[in-house]
């Protein structure tokens, strides 16, 4: 049976719902919440999407401090995901008591509307306590075997190159460039916290890219295609890194070497250049 909706959509309603007293209390909630993430969810792609997803609803929360009411359609388009995906993703975050949805209704026909999304506080979790500050993130997983055994090893090894960041505070997210996409942002973030340094990595995938067709300005991949080989090539340097291979020229260079390998090899995979992220 539905339940009958009793909340109207309205500035008074949003900011009746808000449980934060500013911004700050707010980014630090969600900062211990992707470290939540990063160290219990196993699979990459969900861990890369539930932080993306969390740092665009805290992005449309600052209105009504903790408060988004943005449609789940806007958020798939946001993310370039399908609206399942959403929901799904939505659902994991609530049973994490990370966040809470609110059914509201228009006041003009008293007919239903987008739900209000209200980020917690961290002491509201249901029962659950936020992991204690780690060194880093959990390893990006690549293949089923052998990342098993990386993410049981992690809190017992130490970073095997100086280049790994040794804390996570994703305050500096807030300023990565947009032309960054938000699932590689998501991804890299896990391991790099500076936002120069993210968008450094997509740099070197953007010029990896080789322009084609110099009247209309066509690269070699699509967006998509692009998107779908800097998220492989990335989980390939993080196991390289955690392998403790020496990069003399560089982390720069190293993952240059690895992206263009996969470009060459993609390039003449019919499968794969008539593919697209999903």
């Amino acid at each position: 049976m539905k339940k009958r909706i009793d909340v109207i959509a309205s500035k008074e309603a949003f900011a009746n719902l808000s449980s934060f007293k500013n911004i700050e209390e707010m980014n630090k909630t969600v900062r211990a919440y992707k470290e939540v993430i990063c160290a219990s969810i196993k699979r990459a792609d969900v861990q890369a999407r539930l932080v993306t997803l969390l740092e665009l609803l805290k992005r449309h929360s600052c209105k009504q401090i903790g408060v988004s009411y943005m449609c789940k359609n806007t958020i798939a388009k946001k993310m370039e995901i399908s609206y399942k995906t959403v929901q799904r993703l939505m659902k994991k975050l609530e049973d994490l008591g990370m966040i809470r949805q609110v059914a509201m209704k228009r006041k003009s026909d008293m007919l239903q509307t987008a739900n209000a999304i209200i980020i917690q506080p961290v002491e509201d979790m249901s029962g659950k306590t936020p992991a204690q500050k780690s060194e880093k993130c959990p390893a990006i997983k690549t293949t089923t075997s052998s990342l098993k055994q990386n993410i049981n090893n992690k809190r017992n090894s130490a970073p095997t190159t100086s280049h790994v960041d040794k804390s996570i505070d994703y305050q500096e997210l807030n300023f990565v460039a947009h032309w960054v996409p938000e699932r590689f942002t998501g991804l890299v973030s896990c391991f790099y916290k500076k936002a120069e340094t993210i968008q450094e990595f997509w740099k070197v995938v953007r010029q990896c890219n080789k322009v084609v067709n110099h009247v209309d300005g066509e690269r070699a991949f699509s967006n998509d295609q692009e998107l779908n080989i800097a998220i492989i090539a990335f989980k390939e340097f993080v196991m390289k890194v955690k392998s403790g291979k020496k990069m003399h020229k560089g982390i720069f260079a190293y993952f240059n070497g690895i992206v263009n390998k996969l470009m060459d090899k993609f390039y003449f995979d019919a499968d794969f250049m008539g593919d697209s992220i999903h």
